[in-house]
């Protein structure tokens, strides 16, 4: 005579699954992408932003606004590929790697366009990229798709950094 437990688990239906694993993306990328709108509501106005003497190549505040809006979504999804992956479980660097990057990514607007501490500004930048970088070699040995990613972050980085590095000399 075999004792079977008094309540068996039925499996998890494929619906249940998908609505879980969308409920997970959304807050994966809601995060970021509302962590970067809100800062810019509160401290992107371009009071201090040069649009006259600024350089040919340097874009408006809104572009750059918009730049920093797209690379928090795509940041949002890979992270969310890498966790879906299970790639923040365990002795891996991934997390806290994406944690300072969306710490650091925040900080240019209230840098630039309130404090006017351009320097420190460009500093925060280059550590950025920095350790955007190695977010996406972290996140390269979990997903290959989402170290794709966070290619067009990586040049929205670099981008910002040569705009701040522009507007410590105007």
């Amino acid at each position: 005579m075999s004792s079977s437990p008094p309540f068996k688990s039925r499996p998890e239906s494929k619906y249940t699954k998908a609505k879980r694993a969308l409920r997970s993306l959304a807050v994966s990328v809601a995060i970021p992408l509302s962590l970067t709108i809100t800062v810019i509501f509160l401290f992107g106005s371009g009071r201090h932003f040069p649009n006259r003497s600024r350089p040919v190549w340097m874009a408006p505040l809104w572009f750059l606004h918009l730049s920093s809006i797209g690379s928090s979504f795509l940041i949002g999804l890979s992270a969310w590929l890498v966790w879906a992956d299970g790639g923040f479980h365990g002795n891996s660097t991934a997390l806290p790697l994406y944690i300072a990057h969306l710490a650091l990514s925040v900080v240019w607007n209230p840098l630039v366009l309130v404090i006017r501490a351009v320097l420190l500004a460009f500093l925060f930048c280059v550590l950025d990229f920095i350790t955007l970088f190695a977010c996406y070699r972290s996140f390269k040995r979990v997903n290959p798709f989402a170290k794709d990613l966070i290619k067009p972050c990586l040049a929205s980085t670099a981008y910002l950094s040569a705009v701040t590095y522009v507007l410590i000399h105007l």
